[in-house]
């Protein structure tokens, strides 16, 4: 049974009142923190698409390095004449949202805060600056060291032949790998609040490390676009890291945890 129990108990013993909010004033805060944030990736898209260009020359460079290291050609292709330009728009609107993932994000912590106590609130600055560094660290990751070595490998193996890797192709991979490590490296931060909910604990995570490793080592395999092991060890690395940290946050805001520190603390002070 999930130990909600333990949260409220933490929450009574502060005696704090439970803030309220009626249903309309909360359909009236949802639809002002959506334009907000609409309108602001409307703003992030702009200045992407005035710059999309120089933007998809970066994402470019991991398969002009590998074609470059095997002596092929540095073109990708393109099979239809409104292809470029769905890609500069869809390019642009990713690179817009991840522009303005602050403010936007803030909106989202301002929907939900007037529902938090006051000792809850205080994790908005951590949450944010945390959940963006964690996000930026995965992805460039996987821009400089993942996709950079699954490239060569597959382009290496295939240097025999002639490559027509079209602008489509080139980019779902980039945006999987990149993106697709961004998400695996916020397992903190899903583990922080399935901790602070009491769903998890720093005891469970470690009982089951070794299926935890096993479940790891399937995600890379699938996740990886190469079938050596090597690569897949490369994504299965940080994938550990991240959950042996996330083990020692799940133990400092644990509701069972917490409590049992603040009575040592309290005996203490006796």
């Amino acid at each position: 049974m999930f130990e909600f129990g333990a949260v409220a108990a933490g929450r009574d013993s502060e005696k704090e009142p439970m803030p309220t909010m009626g249903f309309l004033d909360h359909l009236e805060e949802l639809r002002k923190r959506l334009v907000y944030s609409i309108i602001s990736v409307g703003v992030g898209f702009g200045i992407c698409w005035w710059r999309v260009e120089r933007i998809y020359d970066v994402m470019q460079r991991p398969i002009m390095q590998a074609l470059r290291n095997n002596g092929l050609s540095e073109k990708l292709v393109y099979l239809n004449p409104t292809e470029p330009f769905n890609l500069y728009l869809k390019i642009a609107a990713l690179a817009g949202l991840f522009l303005t993932s602050p403010f936007v994000l803030y909106q989202v912590w301002m929907f939900i805060s007037p529902g938090l106590y006051r000792n809850e609130k205080r994790y908005a600055v951590p949450f944010m600056i945390s959940t963006i560094a964690l996000f930026t660290t995965g992805g460039y990751f996987g821009y400089k060291i993942v996709y950079p070595r699954a490239l060569e490998f597959l382009i290496h193996f295939g240097r025999q032949f002639q490559p027509m890797i079209t602008i489509g192709e080139y980019t779902q991979l980039f945006l999987s790998i990149v993106l697709g490590m961004g998400l695996i490296f916020e397992m903190p931060i899903l583990i922080f609040f399935l901790s602070l909910m009491g769903i998890v604990s720093a005891g469970f995570m470690w009982k089951h490390f070794r299926y935890a490793i096993l479940i790891i080592f399937v995600i890379a395999a699938i996740v990886t676009p190469t079938p050596d092991i090597v690569n897949m060890c490369v994504f299965a690395a940080p994938m550990l890291a991240l959950y042996v940290f996330s083990i020692s946050i799940a133990y400092f805001v644990h509701p069972k945890q917490r409590n049992a520190r603040k009575e040592k603390q309290a005996e203490g002070g006796l």
